[in-house]
């Protein structure tokens, strides 16, 4: 299993995870976290519980999300990764104070992203970050979930490069007017950077980028663009020690 760690301020535990490491096979292979692509849900189940294993968290407790790309950012509560039918919150960030609380968020071009705070009591948050969600708040509603007047750190994982993200006007011209022309090449938009600014904006002190592209790195990512929607689904694994 290959997995891009955090690291971050203390006491946080943060991965993000890659294709690699699992059982899936076919579009899907190896570690594909998706249980609504078309892979075998009991390969999606061992493949979570792998992951949830390998970096020291519960299966049965650590917790996901209905993902909608919105802006909503909800309280995890421990209802488990590897029972297929879980009810999920509606949401696309979960956050929590609590010691040990797991929390997953899924990804396939989209940016998987992890705040916390910096100093006083612990608290932390993992978000799912689309164009739409990024539009709608989504950094603002993240900081705003865990900040309590602390400073806040955040790391954005690996997600679609702007050498692979090409974008029409109705995405281009918001982004332009919202966060400047040069985030913007051309046609293509690197939301990477959109997203360090929001979280800035926001009032995050730090932002750590990954440099990955989940569109061109084949061998390590699944990517919804580069495989027209047939592939399956990395993510961000998170709690607090």
């Amino acid at each position: 299993m290959k997995l891009f760690h955090w690291n971050g301020p203390v006491p946080y535990r943060v991965a993000f995870s890659t294709r690699l490491g699992g059982v899936s096979e076919g579009p899907y292979e190896s570690l594909n976290l998706g249980i609504l692509t078309d892979d075998e849900p009991e390969r999606v189940v061992a493949n979570r519980r792998r992951l949830t294993e390998a970096v020291g968290a519960d299966p049965e407790t650590t917790t996901m999300a209905w993902q909608v790309h919105g802006a909503e950012v909800t309280e995890a509560c421990p209802r488990g990764v590897v029972t297929p039918g879980t009810v999920y919150e509606r949401c696309d960030g979960l956050w929590t104070d609590r010691q040990g609380q797991g929390m997953m968020l899924l990804t396939a071009d989209c940016f998987p992203v992890a705040l916390c705070r910096a100093n006083g009591e612990p608290a932390l948050a993992v978000l799912h970050v689309g164009w739409k969600g990024l539009l709608s708040g989504i950094a603002d509603a993240g900081l705003a979930a865990i900040r309590n007047g602390g400073a806040v750190a955040a790391a954005i994982g690996p997600g679609i490069g702007p050498c692979c993200y090409e974008v029409g006007d109705e995405v281009a011209a918001p982004f332009r007017e919202r966060f400047g022309d040069d985030v913007l090449y051309g046609r293509n938009l690197d939301l990477a950077e959109a997203t360090g600014r929001a979280l800035r904006a926001a009032g995050c002190e730090t932002v750590w980028r990954s440099e990955h592209c989940t569109a061109c790195e084949a061998d390590l990512f699944f990517s919804h663009r580069r495989d027209r929607g047939v592939t399956g689904r990395q993510g961000v694994i998170a709690s607090i020690d």
